[in-house]
Formats: structure tokens, sequence, C-alpha cells
């Protein structure tokens, strides 16, 4: 076997050859101690002095690894071994048991020896205490690289304890070099296998099996967006997190404005946190436990410890970016100590995902149809895919495997890629976005829909599936054979147009995806589709929650578990899913329309049948701004003004716009400004603007009285043609007259837009009309409309005919 020239290693410990201490490496000694190891030593040399916290130990260098082969005179018999020609499943196992017994079976040489048990001596002795207990890591020398993880090749052991147990495990790193996966990724990515050795690493252990530990990566693993920092944390030691055998929690921290010393923590997911790797005291060996309901209902990381991280990871990037001469996404690994009960950074490395991916090309699916749904989960990958189930138990069921199945496992770990790579995407009912099998997917650009509990239960082998990870974060399995299409696309084709393309979303969960598109800002962001998909329950549910019936009181408990205040559970849901708005589009403006849900709509809600009438006309009974400030429902509004309130002082976010919906007279508008100032939003305060929607005749043919108490008008084209028409659009039998395009609907736009633009106001429209007609938009533009809000779907179509208005105009 021909083994790699590696540099000779220079300073040293007085007297060590094949080892070096951490801080004394890195990462221009990728080639001497590996990609992991080189990586440790470049955070503790470099970044402990800005106060991140990397445990201290020593590495045995790649040169080591050569002098053991060297030694046992094992170089010629492994370079046989690895010419033998091999295909099959079989054969490749029986070649790496045949390499790794090789490794295991040579005696270790004295000199290396005696070296690695001097120096852990001396980490007794730095660190205090008898035989400290170490973390023993591979790492190989063409590994964490910006285009080749080699995440999970190679053995890591936990918990060593003593000099016989610490010798063992060395020389167990040293045979996973020859592991199935480690060849077959080595085959994959192109990497010769004699010129990738081992060096291992051995750390000070942090007993994160008494606390949590996780992942962090400084942008978002499924759609790219590179501002924010998402965490995934777990009880117990973090193996779990990577194998995907527990749900994590997960955190999103907005990048911009933690800078600007705010606290932006949008979103906090409550994972379900299964099991826990604990060490065992009394048998000396690592167990996977249960976690008792208690701690699985509890978040494993303050705010303030998530915060920490989120700045920590930023730093870390700053660091690898700066010394890599490019902008460097990090993946990150932590553990918090549970005696001391100090973070931790554990390792770092590029990212190898999303960070390679060429230029903004979108590929588009969209599902144009739906079915039965059998299971759901995490979406990963934001494609679809079809494809019949195959339920595996265990990887050495390869043989029942078909190429282009859908993949149904309980959870996967680097043993199933041979299988992952022929799936046409993969159903897991455990992990997070951080698991194995999230991780995989996205490598090979499969949907994967992880989490799904219950999923082997609900999916018949054989069944024909659609997989669908297109439609936010829930990715759903459908049964049957449903219709999607996909296109490509690249949004920044067309250029840039006179009038402001901005976008219509609802859902918190495409935001981040969403804000790829071309846009300048956000021209809708509905509230109501917050409440439904991450509040669940009628705000005064939570303000009178006494006065319930027992059983809706049961159903709110178990909606707002671990909250005391009932109110802060209304206050925090809403405020992340905001935030998740606002932070994707930032520093974009985002118009946020307060709740505009009917009476009948509210009722669904949990708790909500209680205090709402029942009204024969929803669509023009108490419905908007009438809401706001009647003793009815002013409490429930106030919690609204709140949560954007938080959004836009606690977490910086002050791209963050408001508007009124349904606003029928200006005593009203001035009537919510009101309740506005008293919740502690008060126009002009900070940048705050106020929009009204004009969707009522009255917002136009009042329009200057509007204009003294908002900043600006948004058309709401679906309510404003019904009500100038006297149609139903959702009557069958008139349905037919509805259309924006008529010239009454045309003449109150172009009053509107005259009387406004007097007054100083912009005149948006976020309605349906200009993305299902463009020629609508086309009408919008020639009358000087400042901005136009559509459906993502239609943005380029529409901005292509505006762009020809435009230019017909010049």
């Amino acid at each position: 076997m021909e083994i790699t020239q590696i540099p000779q290693a220079q300073g040293a410990s007085s007297g060590l050859r094949w080892i070096r201490w951490l801080e004394s490496v890195g990462l221009e000694e990728v080639p001497l101690v590996g990609g992991k190891n080189a990586s440790l030593g470049e955070m503790i040399r470099e970044l402990s002095p800005l106060g991140i916290a990397v445990p201290g130990g020593f590495a045995i260098t790649a040169q080591a690894y050569r002098h053991f082969v060297e030694e046992n005179h094992l170089a010629e018999a492994i370079r046989e071994i690895y010419a033998e020609p091999t295909s099959a499943v079989q054969a490749l196992e029986a070649r790496a048991h045949r390499l790794r017994t090789l490794i295991l079976q040579a005696p270790m040489p004295e000199d290396l020896k005696g070296e690695i048990t001097r120096c852990y001596r001396e980490m007794a002795e730095r660190y205090g205490g008898k035989e400290p207990y170490v973390a023993v890591r591979s790492s190989a020398t063409a590994e964490d690289l910006p285009t080749a993880s080699f995440a999970g090749a190679h053995q890591t052991f936990l918990q060593v304890h003593g000099e016989l147990e610490l010798l063992r495990s060395v020389q167990e790193c040293f045979a996973s070099l020859h592991t199935p996966r480690a060849i077959r990724y080595r085959e994959d990515m192109g990497f010769p296998h004699e010129k990738v050795l081992l060096s291992v690493g051995v750390q000070l252990m942090v007993r994160s099996d008494l606390a949590s530990s996780g992942v962090i990566f400084t942008l978002d693993t499924e759609t790219g967006f590179r501002e924010v920092v998402v965490i995934d944390a777990i009880w117990g030691l973090g193996e779990n997190i990577v194998q995907g055998k527990v749900k994590p929690d997960e955190f999103k921290v907005h990048k911009p404005t933690l800078a600007q010393g705010f606290r932006p923590i949008v979103s906090k997911k409550l994972g379900t946190k299964e099991f826990k790797l604990v060490y065992n005291q009394a048998t000396h060996r690592l167990e996977n436990l249960p976690v008792s309901p208690q701690e699985r209902a509890r978040f494993t990381l303050s705010e303030e410890e998530i915060l920490t991280l989120a700045r920590w990871a930023i730093r870390i990037e700053e660091h690898y970016s700066q010394k890599r001469g490019q902008p460097t996404p990090m993946d990150i690994e932590f553990a918090k100590d549970g005696l001391s009960g100090q973070l931790f950074v554990v390792q770092a490395r590029p990212e190898t995902v999303q960070s390679q991916k060429l230029g903004p090309q979108l590929e588009i699916f969209t599902l144009k149809s739906r079915g039965k749904v059998l299971a759901e989960g995490i979406a990963v990958g934001q494609k679809i895919a079809v494809g019949q189930a195959r339920v595996i138990h265990d990887p050495r069921e390869i043989q029942q495997f078909c190429d282009g199945e859908v993949l149904v496992a309980e959870n996967t770990d680097p043993d199933w890629e041979p299988i992952m790579k022929r799936a046409s995407a993969i159903v897991t009912e455990r992990g997070g976005r951080t698991s194995h099998a999230a991780i995989v997917a996205r490598e090979l650009g499969l949907p994967a829909v992880v989490g799904a509990e219950g999923a082997l239960g609900a999916i018949p082998i054989g069944q024909t599936l659609t997989v669908s990870c297109a439609e936010g974060e829930v990715g759903r399995v459908y049964e049957g054979r449903l219709e999607f299409s996909t296109e490509q696309r690249d949004p920044t084709a067309l250029g840039p147009t006179r009038t402001k393309i901005m976008v219509n979303v609802g859902n918190p969960e495409q935001a981040f995806e969403l804000a790829r598109w071309p846009n300048d800002g956000v021209g809708l962001a509905r509230m109501e589709f917050i409440f439904a998909g991450y509040v669940k329950v009628h705000p005064l549910a939570l303000t009178r929650y006494p006065t319930l019936p027992l059983e809706v009181q049961r159903q709110v408990e178990a909606l707002t578990e671990g909250y005391t205040d009932k109110t802060a559970y209304f206050v925090d849901k809403l405020a992340q899913g905001i935030a998740t708005l606002a932070a994707a589009f930032y520093p974009k403006d985002v118009i946020l329309r307060f709740s505009d849900f009917k009476t009948n709509e509210y009722a669904a809600l949990v708790g909500g049948a209680g205090f709402e009438p029942k009204e024969e006309n929803p669509m023009l009974g108490w419905r908007g701004a009438s809401r706001y400030y009647h003793p009815d429902y002013k409490e429930g509004f106030l919690l609204e003004v709140a949560a954007v309130k938080r959004v836009r002082e606690e977490m910086g976010l002050k791209n963050l716009k408001v508007m009124i919906p349904f606003c029928r007279t200006p005593e009203e508008g001035r009537k919510v400004l009101a309740v506005m100032q008293e919740g502690g939003l008060e126009r002009g305060k900070d940048g705050l603007e106020v929009y009204v929607m004009a969707e009522i005749p009255s917002n136009v043919l009042e329009a200057e009285a509007f204009a003294e108490l908002f900043d600006g008008f948004s058309i709401g084209s679906n309510d404003l043609t019904q009500l100038i028409l006297g149609v139903d659009r959702d009557s069958a039998q008139v349905s037919g007259l509805f259309d924006e395009r008529l010239p009454s609907v045309k003449r109150a736009c172009t009053l509107l837009l005259e009387a406004a633009h007097a007054q100083n106001r912009t005149v948006g429209i976020c309605g349906q009309a200009p993305s299902d007609y463009p020629e609508f938009a086309a009408f919008l533009v020639e009358h000087g409309i400042d901005s136009i809000s559509l459906n993502p779907d239609s943005v380029w179509r529409v901005k292509e005919r505006i762009l020809e208005v435009e230019r017909a105009q010049r």
C-alpha cells in the first residue's frame, strides 16, 4: 500500500514524535492530523481568546498510523486486498472485515504506545483528576473538507477511561479507516484509498450525558438561506442526533439582528427527544435510556444558551470564511457539561451540501392534486417523488430493495447508505433535520420525510406513494401516484422593475425558500395563517381560560403544556411565526395584516366556539377593524399587538410593518390606532408604519380621510370586487359575474391611486387579481401603482408583463 508523504510534526512537545497537542495545530495541518483535529486545534488557538470554549487534548498524527502499518509490515497485504475486484455488497463486507482484522490483531508499537500513555497522564495533570474520561475520535486526512464531510464514516469512542481502554480505542479508530462505509464513501467521492490516512484525536470528555448536546448550522439546511443559525439539541450525548434516533428541539436565530445586540430567536420547536445516550457508572458502558415525559416537555437549552451558541457559530463562520478567503457556512457540534453547566464546541467543519450549490437556480416542484395522507413528518429537500413503498428494518435486507422504491425505515445510519442511494425518497419514523437520513437525503438530492411517527404501520409494503416535501416544513406521504410538475428558473434573469414586486406569504414554513425568488419584500403576510398553523387556539380561550368548559380546558392545556401563563403561549407562538417571515426577507419590508378571520373561522379555533356569534353573512359581519376595539375581542387583539411589539423591539426586526383589514370608516381607524398605542405600538415611533386595506368602497370614496391616519393603502381586490358588484364569489349562481377587470373595479382603483398620491401616500395591491391576470397588473402599472404583491408562483409570469409596460412608458 502506497503511503502518502506527510509533513513532519513541528513544534511538538519535547520528546514527542507521533503526537501533537491540539493547541499547536491548525487548518494548515490537515495532512498531518486530519480535518477534525486540525479544526479543533484552529479553534483552540484562534477562537478561545474570543470566549469560545473548546475541550483540550492531543492528536495522534497520521504519521503514527503510517508507523503502525510499517512496523507491523501490513502495507503490502493492505494493498493486495484493495487491488481485488469487488462490486457486490457481500464482497465489500468481506474485504473490509479482512482489512480491519489485520489492524486489530497487530500489536501497538511500543514507542507509539508510550507516547499515548504519556500524553494521557499529562492530560490528567493539565485538567485535574486521575485517568480523565476522554473522547477518542477518528480524523481522516481528507475529511471535513468543503466538498466532503466523511460524516459518520469513521469510528468515535466516548467516555473512554484508563490507559488500556484508550489504547484499544485508538487501534479501533485505525481499523475504522477500512469499514465498508468508509471504503464506499472514498470510492463515491473519488478519493484513492492509499491517499487517505487517519489521525486520532483524544479530547477531554464533556459530560453532556448529564445535560444536552447537538448540532449547529450557520445556514438553513433545507433552503441554503444564510441569515440564520439553526441549532438542533437533545438530552444526553450527541450520537442520537446524528444517527436519527430522536427528534431534537430546533432553534433558529437571525444573524443580522443578533449582531445588532437584539435577541432574535425567531423559532423554537420542541422535539420529542425520545431517548438519551448516557454513561452508566456501574457498567462503564454507554446506554440509551427513555427520556421522562417531564424532560421531553422541556427545551434542552435556555434562551441565553441558544444566543451564546449562535454568537459562537457566527464567530466560527467568520473565522473560517476569512481563513479560506470565501464564505464558508459551518456545521458545528456542541455539548453542555452537566457537572459545570458550561457549553463547549467539540467539532466544526464546513457545511457540504447547500454551500456547494451553484447560483440561485430554482427547481420548483408543485403538487397539482391531493390524496389520502398516510404519514407526516419533517420535510427535507423541497422535492416530490413517486415510488413503491419498501419497509426495511435492517440494512442487511438490501437484497429486498429495488431501485426507485421509497425507503421506509425507523431511522438510518451510515450502514444504510447503499440502500438510500437507490431510493427515490426516504421516510423515517425518527430523526430531525440534522439526522443521518436528512443529511444523506440532501447530499443525494432526494426528498425525505423524517420524524414521521407511525409510518411503518401506516404504509403498506408495495403501495405506490407520492412523497411531497414541497409544501413547507411538513412533509407528507400520500397514497397513490399524484400529479406534480417541475420547473427550472433563474430568479435573477429578468432584472429589476420600477414597480416594487412583492409577494403574498401566509405560511412561515415556506418563507426562507420564497425569499430566494425575485422580490422587493412581502406585501401581505396573513396573520390568520400563523394563527391556524402555530397558535391553533382562540386568544380569548387563553385570556379567559378559567371560564372554559372542562373539556375545552383540557384541549387548551394540551396545546399550552409548559406555560403557566396561557397568554404567554399565544404571544410566543405568534411572535415566532411573524419573526420567521420578517427574518426571511430582512431588511426588505414585510407588511403583516392583523388577523382577518370571519366569526365562523375564529369559532373553529380551539375554544373559539364559545366566544363567537353565529352570523348569517360572516363576510360582512364582525371582522377586521371592528373587532380590535370591541370589548368582546379587544384583549385578544392586544395579544396580537404584543407579539408584533416583541418581534420589532426584542428581536430587532424593524422591517415589520402592520396593516388593518376591513376598516369601514376613518373613525374605526382612529379607534384601532388608539388600542395599538395602548399596547405599545405607536404609528411613527421607531419607524413603525401602519397601512390600511382598501377593500371596501368607503376606503376609496373617503381615501383622503384614511390617508390622514395611515401610511399607505393596499388594495384587496377580492373583497373590493365583491362589494362593488354586490357579488358573492363563492355562490355558484352568481360567481360568473365576479371579475376584477370590469370597468367599475378598475375605476375604483384609479380613484384610489389619484387620491392617495395627492396625499403623498403609497398604494399597493395584495389581492388575487394581478396574480391571475397579468393584464390587470399591467393596467395598475400604467396608472402608477407603487407595488404589486403576488402569489409566489405567479411572480415570474407577471414580472415579465410589468417589464414590458415599464419599457413602453420610457
